[in-house]
């Protein structure tokens, strides 16, 4: 059973995201390890609606997921969707947390075995982008990857600099031909939905 998606978010889209994900995973030569627990940190992750995605992509033998941000309301939604449908091998907690202050949440452990965020919006407030990337490179393991999806081509290539001017190592980074394009843009923009992945590895 899926669970019921978001305005913005279909099934669709999130099949397509989870035959991205893999598909550049594989590209990018990376073998996740087998017979592992992942530990997954979901930054900015509001509904979380791509759960269930990352559950199937990144832990098949299972997986820990903490989901973290700022907004209290999505927040409450993502703990209320996911008691229901996160799949077996899964579990999850979801807290209100500043990502950009991950230093203040001292039970978060520095070990996580992948970062991800989706539709990151490094254009809204540079800075404070750039320190969440950095907070979240720093509570990886030494073999971490961090994962971002963006809507915009211009956006994607902002983040790829600032990611890789704090010391990570940029794998791989692809564009999605099959991501549903998005209108609610001025004319001449392109957004579409998950229209680029990269994956860093902590260095």
């Amino acid at each position: 059973m899926s669970a019921p998606f978001s305005n913005t978010c279909t099934n669709a889209d999130l099949a397509r995201l989870n035959a991205f994900l893999k598909e550049s995973i594989s590209k990018a030569g990376i073998v996740l390890p087998e017979g592992k627990h992942t530990q997954l940190l979901n930054l900015a992750c509001g509904r979380a609606d791509e759960s269930a995605v990352l559950a199937d992509v990144f832990g098949k033998d299972g997986i820990n997921l903490t989901g973290l941000d700022i907004r209290d309301r999505e927040i409450g939604e993502a703990r209320e969707r996911w008691k229901k449908f996160l799949p077996k091998h899964a579990e999850a907690e979801f807290l209100v947390q500043d990502c950009s202050k991950l230093g203040d949440l001292s039970a978060l452990p520095d070990n996580f075995n992948v970062a991800f965020m989706r539709h990151q919006n490094f254009w809204n407030g540079d800075t404070t982008w750039s320190k969440i990337y950095d907070e979240a490179l720093h509570r990886l393991d030494e073999e971490g990857l961090l994962v971002i999806t963006s809507y915009f081509d211009r956006e994607h290539q902002l983040a790829l600099d600032a990611i890789q001017g704090l010391g990570a190592e940029l794998v791989l980074t692809e564009r999605n031909s099959q991501s549903r394009a998005l209108h609610d843009v001025p004319a001449g923009v392109q957004k579409s939905v998950d229209r680029h992945v990269a994956i860093f590895r902590k260095r």
